[in-house]
This record gives structure tokens, C-alpha cells and sequence, in this order.
């Protein structure tokens, strides 16, 4: 598995309906590119203030690099772009393997916390 990280600054013009067409648009991907098994949403919400002007975050998890290959080039890929680069003021992307002895036991009652399949 490969876990796909981005970490989002949207432009000050970006309009709250602009950021849910781009939520959206992310959240559909899994039903549109083989190989995506999931994709989370989230809005920064830590009390820390370290999130360097972040306030969005994606997590994509792709059954394998294979998946990864044929999302980049994938036209889903393409519309999300569309719409998501003209909102879009800065972006860190990560990606990692999810192998063993890189993770944690799941935890009872945590969706999603177990061991890779």
C-alpha cells in the first residue's frame, strides 16, 4: 500500500463552495481509478499552531504503485486539477510505503487502524 499526503493553502479567494467542489472531487476519485482504495478529507483543527498557513489535508491510499501510476495520468486526475489549481495557493505532497514494521497494531474501535490487506 501507498499512503498519498497532501497538506493544502488555499488562495484568501477561494470560496468556501470552491473548497467543497474540490472535496468532492477528491472523495470520488476511489469510485473512478482502480486501485484508489480511499481518500480522507480533513480541516486542521490542532491546537499546536504548526500548521505553517496549511489548513487542508488529503490522505490517499493506493493498493500499490501500480494504482498510484495509473491515478496520476488518470482523466478523474486531470478534472480534479481543473478545479482544484486555481484555488490552490500552496501544497506539500508526501507518499510512503505502508510496509510492515512501519505502523502500529490496530486499535479496537478505530476504523481503518488495522494492518495493511
Amino acid at each position: 500500500m501507498i499512503r498519498h499526503i497532501l497538506f493544502i493553502a488555499f488562495t484568501d479567494a477561494a470560496t468556501q463552495q470552491q473548497i467543497q467542489s474540490v472535496k468532492r472531487a477528491f472523495l470520488n476519485i476511489p469510485q473512478q481509478v482502480e486501485g484508489v482504495c480511499r481518500v480522507e478529507w480533513g480541516v486542521n483543527n490542532s491546537p499546536e499552531g504548526m500548521h505553517a498557513g496549511f489548513s487542508h489535508c488529503v490522505l490517499m491510499t493506493f493498493r500499490d504503485q501500480n494504482a498510484r501510476q495509473r491515478y496520476l495520468p488518470h482523466p478523474a486526475h486531470d478534472a480534479l486539477k481543473a478545479i482544484f489549481t486555481p484555488v490552490l495557493h500552496d501544497i506539500v505532497v508526501l507518499d510512503y510505503s505502508l510496509t510492515a514494521g512501519n505502523f502500529s497494531q490496530s486499535v479496537a474501535g478505530i476504523p481503518g487502524s488495522g494492518e495493511p490487506q
